[in-house]
């Protein structure tokens, strides 16, 4: 009888499972994520060049009609918007390369200046609406999954759809109807009153983050002042992503609860309560955090209402006051900007999941 022999990998051509290992590490996948972040960029900067360009060149768009046709010409050419298009693509890409967006043209600042003094406003919403969505969303969803198919479940679900089906301008409304109209509780619109901001912009280096510069200078009533201003835009613009925390985080707790390891820590009498909070809830986070750069983008778009509706000076509010404007160089500069920030922030949210889960990597 011939013994059979086992033909190795390699002599077969195949990777082993070292060489597997090796191709998918850590480093290899955080590299191929971080440099997909640069024609990720480009892309976003080369649509928003040449859609901004439908209409025509800026000026005209800003100004025409306000200004003699011999003026609206000599200021088309000082510009250079009179050159062939592909000519002022390559000029743009060159500038915003080494950090130069132009200047605005409704007001004449530069772009720059502009996108880091309101840039800071919109952090701080964002930031404020995140942790609405958390504090929210999973307690919410490990609710319902601890409830499930019961009355608080149904209700829950509801709640959840009503949250990231309702608009944001409308939820807004809402709030300050209720809130500062009906009951008087909080305050209509602003990032904090007159005199806070007064005291808060006199001091030095401020960061621009209201609630950070009052912590910074001690001065906790201007640090109230500051948060119940930020109640209402925080919880409007939260809601959105706390439903859709609260589904993700029932659905995967759900699974998680079917596990084995589950149903052997019940049968040890382990009560269900501490299975949820202790031992399921944890697995369940993995997809919230994969998604975290999808709902950043939805924060950014909603900030854009939600800021308008609170008169919340930042990107969002001037980003509506340059398009009534038609500034399209100050549009074009805060639509890079936050490109930017949706690029930046996917790539570490990947590496978040990486480093939580080992399979997103292989």
């Amino acid at each position: 009888m011939t013994a059979l022999t086992e033909t190795p990998p390699e002599a077969a051509g195949l990777p082993t499972p070292a060489a597997k290992r090796k191709g998918g590490g850590l480093a290899t996948y955080l590299v191929i994520r971080f440099l997909l972040i640069f024609p990720t960029v480009l892309i976003l900067v080369t649509m928003v060049f040449f859609l901004m360009r439908i209409t025509g060149d800026p000026i005209t768009a800003a100004l025409g009609g306000r200004l003699p046709a011999d003026q609206l010409a000599q200021r088309i050419h000082d510009a250079g918007y009179d050159r062939p298009i592909l000519v002022q693509y390559a000029e743009y890409l060159g500038q915003v390369f080494t950090g130069n967006f132009g200047r605005t043209i409704s007001d004449n600042r530069a772009v720059t200046e502009m996108l880091t003094t309101f840039g800071t406003a919109t952090l701080e919403l964002a930031i404020n609406a995140l942790i609405v969505a958390f504090l929210v969303g999973i307690p919410l969803g490990m609710i319902a999954a601890h409830r499930r198919d019961k009355g608080t479940d149904a209700g829950l679900r509801v709640f959840a759809i009503l949250s990231y089906a309702t608009p944001v301008f409308f939820a807004g409304l809402l709030l300050k109807l209720i809130f500062s109209v009906w009951l008087g509780l909080l305050p209509v619109d602003g990032r904090a009153s007159t005199s806070t901001e007064l005291s808060l912009g006199s001091l030095a280096a401020p960061t621009g983050i209201y609630w950070l510069d009052a912590l910074r200078s001690g001065n906790l009533s201007a640090f109230w002042d500051v948060e119940r201003h930020a109640v209402l835009p925080a919880l409007a613009l939260g809601l959105l992503t706390a439903g859709v925390f609260l589904r993700l985080v029932r659905t995967n707790l759900i699974g998680t609860l079917g596990r084995d390891y589950i149903e052997a820590g019940r049968s040890r009498g382990v009560s269900e309560f501490r299975l949820v909070t202790r031992h399921a809830y944890k697995p369940a986070l993995i997809p919230i955090i994969t998604v975290m750069g999808l709902q950043i983008a939805l924060l950014l778009g909603g900030a854009v209402l939600t800021e308008t509706t609170f008169e919340w000076k930042g990107l969002g509010f001037q980003l509506a006051q340059y398009l009534t404007a038609r500034d399209f160089v100050a549009v074009q500069g805060i639509v890079v900007l936050l490109a930017v920030i949706v690029a930046v922030t996917n790539f570490i949210v990947d590496v978040v999941a990486a480093l939580i889960d080992p399979r997103v990597r292989y």
